[in-house]
């Protein structure tokens, strides 16, 4: 049914309502919290000094910034939205711990 022009966004729209339904249900069960993150140049900005990307395509799939950082842009743009959800996480708590940032990404 996706191959419906007429129907397929609304059938793509429906199924991310409900993952995002699943995950909030799925958080209460485990006591856990799901953090939104705006996507917004995630993947165009570096994760390690900030720098912003202007030109970068989605041809391009591997990112090298002046800070000698190399790496794929999805794997980037993981990193950059594991550290945005740590932040609003953390702006919410009393207690900031950022080891759990360092050891989600391997550093």
């Amino acid at each position: 049914m996706i191959h419906n022009r007429h129907l397929s966004k609304s059938i793509l729209d429906a199924e991310w309502g409900y993952l995002c339904q699943r995950l909030e249900v799925k958080a209460v069960e485990a006591v856990r919290k799901v953090i939104a993150v705006n996507p917004a140049y995630t993947s165009k900005t570096c994760s390690d000094c900030e720098y912003v990307f202007e030109n970068l395509t989605l041809k391009d799939r591997w990112i090298r910034c002046g800070c000698r950082l190399s790496l794929d842009r999805d794997h980037n743009a993981a990193i950059n939205i594991l550290r945005r959800g740590h932040f609003l996480w953390a702006s919410t708590q009393a207690e900031i711990r950022p080891y759990v940032v360092r050891e989600a990404i391997g550093l």
